[in-house]
């Protein structure tokens, strides 16, 4: 299938979470692929945002960073309307599982009530403005896999037609979000469109996601925890390939979409922190083999088994499809860590 025809560059592009790990990288994608694009970053800069994810942007007089709450509906009816905002991008998230069993209610105000407050306030300034914003707008929302629940080993890979299954209130608040912009294309006619992604790594990843902690810990020659006996698996994607595709769906794809982004490239908890402590071995010889450090702790509550995507509509309807290779992906990933923390 030959995909459609690009849209027109935004007017003013708001990035929710802009400060984050996602979110962050695709300010840098994007700025580097067109320089007048306009980029108004909302975040509130909790534990997983940091302005040091910024620096170094292409064109960083293209950039508005505004420091806020995306549940604040005055807050984001006067970003929308002074900067003449015409595309979303919607990364804001409080994203980790741990955290989400220990204390729920941020995530439900966030991923939750925050969404809706976007999207109510973007019908509103879809509505309202002028006729070029009302021809050109665009609300992307950015997902997970986690939203689909759990396959076992023989189970083929999630689908987008695959029924949700929440099992951690982190994705249950998630699906919430998922079905509110559903609904918002399907109710009101706000253009929409959605991707759900798998596991991302790459540079600038809060220090407490997976790769990021097994660095750490290599470098301070502390123990590697492996949850349970190492045995889940999850779907592995690299973050500049996710915001390829994110930027190919606003570009290229109808509203009311949604797409499944995945990196086809599963690995057992267990098998990735010893891929990634080969690598340390090879940068740190003097300490290796750093996979004595490996110590298992106990699973966390309600531990989904597996996690994988089939990605194949979006490859099929707007020609993407994953391009760097996981083991220069990874290793990169790992000398970008041990330049910044040891």
């Amino acid at each position: 299938m030959t995909p459609p025809a690009p849209t027109a560059q935004p007017l003013a592009l708001l990035v929710t979470g802009g400060a984050g790990f996602i979110g962050a990288n695709f300010i840098h994608r994007i700025q580097a692929e067109n320089a007048a694009t306009r980029v108004i970053n909302l975040d509130l800069l909790t534990y997983a945002g940091s302005l040091d994810n910024l620096i170094g942007l292409p064109h960083p007089d293209n950039h508005v960073f505004i420091r806020g709450d995306i549940a604040d509906r005055p807050l984001v009816e006067r970003i929308l309307r002074e900067h003449r905002v015409d595309t979303v991008v919607h990364f804001a998230a409080e994203s980790h599982v741990d955290r989400s069993i220990a204390g729920p209610d941020a995530f439900i105000h966030t991923n939750l009530v925050g969404t809706w407050t976007l999207l109510e306030a973007s019908r509103r300034h879809w509505l309202e403005g002028d006729a070029e914003i009302r021809s050109r707008f665009r609300f992307h929302h950015v997902s997970t896999d986690e939203v689909y629940g759990a396959l076992q080993a023989d189970d083929p890979p999630f689908s987008e037609s695959t029924p949700y299954r929440p099992n951690s209130p982190y994705s249950a608040c998630k699906a919430g979000a998922d079905h509110l912009t559903r609904a918002y294309f399907h109710t009101y006619g706000l253009p929409v469109t959605q991707t759900n992604c798998s596991n991302n790594y790459g540079p600038r990843q809060h220090r407490e996601k997976l790769l990021p902690t097994v660095i750490r810990a290599c470098l301070r020659r502390e123990a590697i925890p492996v949850y349970g006996a190492g045995g889940n698996v999850r779907d592995w994607l690299h973050v500049e390939d996710h915001c390829r595709a994110i930027l190919a769906v606003l570009h290229r794809a109808p509203p009311g979409s949604t797409y499944n982004v995945g990196g086809n490239n599963e690995w057992k908890n267990l098998d990735l922190v010893k891929k990634v402590c080969t690598v340390m071995d090879r940068l740190r010889p003097a300490e290796a083999p750093h996979a004595r450090l490996i110590t298992f702790i106990t699973d966390r509550p309600g531990h989904d088994w597996r996690y994988a995507l089939d990605a194949s509509k979006i490859t099929s309807e707007l020609g993407w499809r994953p391009e760097i290779d996981f083991d220069r992906g990874l290793e990169e990933s790992v000398r970008w860590y041990c330049q910044r923390e040891g």
